[in-house]
């Protein structure tokens, strides 16, 4: 089959497109011929020095498939699986997915993809969907009637982000470029921040919690517009954190210990991709109480103009594939 390939760190132009062996199908697993596929910035640590120092110690091989978000069809299932059979449309999340076919196991990051979206948007919503989710639930705690601040809330885990701090009854301001203004309150904040005229943290208005997604200010200034209880959630997922950025991890680090002792709460997390959380979303999905929202569309043959473009910084919502034509000739960006 043709994936997406790293076979050493470095920018994203070392990516190729290679024929793999199609995975093989444990007894739990879930064989998915995939449609669609998404970008998140997670997907920058497989071009990492980290990545390949692991896979050096652990012996594994050096060639990676790339991707995490998928969206498609089962081809085939194991014998112990009994919730998928052929030809069911799926979405969600496992390392390799920028493929022809991906293979994901029955009780880990799959489920049934909503009725009312296209491969496209399903393939859109797993992994930055489910940051958004755990960040305000399970992380910040988000209780009806709380004051919620989004920093970064254009991108694809702050759209999310801002709907579901919404959806769960907070009342939300978002943080964004003058240019997505009119997105954030068309997703549902209260009250927008363009942060090139105002910095939030010089505000007089306090918050019961803080989804820092943006990673652009200090925790010394954030902590001025926290309520003495409130908490602030880290969403260490920027292309820069996960793509050697030290000085990214330090700062959170550095949020973390600086937090310590004190009555506002600061927390970090990984995001789980689980079957669960994916029925959650995908009740909300097939509502219409939460949207993907999607910027740009690309052939996987232009994975590179993709990372690229990602790498910018300027997102706003997702960045999606058509694997329909995996391996045909180069098309722009849709």
């Amino acid at each position: 089959m043709k994936a997406i390939v790293c076979r050493r760190p470095g920018r994203p132009d070392v990516l190729e497109i290679a024929e793999v062996e199609k995975p093989a199908v444990p007894e739990d697993g879930v064989l998915v011929r995939v449609h669609a596929a998404s970008l998140n910035p997670v997907d920058f640590f497989t071009l990492s020095s980290a990545n390949a120092a692991t896979r050096r110690l652990a012996r594994r091989p050096r060639a990676e498939v790339v991707g995490t978000d998928f969206a498609g069809t089962v081809e085939s299932v194991g014998g112990g699986v009994t919730v998928f059979r052929p030809g069911d449309e799926v979405f969600g999340g496992q390392r390799g997915a920028f493929a022809e076919y991906v293979c994901v196991s029955e009780r880990a990051g799959v489920a049934p993809k909503p009725a009312n979206l296209t491969f496209e948007q399903a393939a859109a919503v797993p992994v930055a969907a489910l940051t958004a989710l755990q960040a305000l639930r399970d992380h910040g705690r988000i209780q009806p009637g709380q004051r919620v601040l989004v920093n970064g809330a254009s991108g694809g885990v702050g759209t999310f982000a801002v709907q579901l701090a919404r959806e769960l009854g907070g009342e939300v301001t978002a943080v964004c470029s003058p240019r997505n203004v009119e997105l954030a309150r068309s997703l549902g904040a209260h009250t927008v921040v363009d942060y090139t005229r105002e910095n939030f943290t010089q505000s007089e208005q306090r918050y019961d919690l803080l989804v820092d997604i943006a990673g652009s200010r200090s925790w010394s200034e954030c902590r001025r517009v926290l309520a003495p209880r409130a908490t602030f959630v880290a969403v260490g997922g920027s292309v820069h954190t996960v793509w050697g950025g030290v000085h990214t991890l330090m700062h959170l680090a550095g949020v973390r210990l600086a937090s310590i002792g004190s009555s506002r709460k600061a927390a970090l997390f990984i995001t789980k991709v689980n079957r669960p959380d994916l029925l959650v979303l995908r009740d909300l999905l097939e509502s219409g109480r939460l949207t993907a929202v999607i910027d740009r569309r690309y052939r996987l043959d232009d994975v590179v103009a993709a990372f690229q473009y990602l790498g910018e910084g300027h997102a706003r919502g997702k960045i999606v594939f058509d694997l329909s034509g995996a391996g045909s000739e180069t098309a722009a960006p849709r």
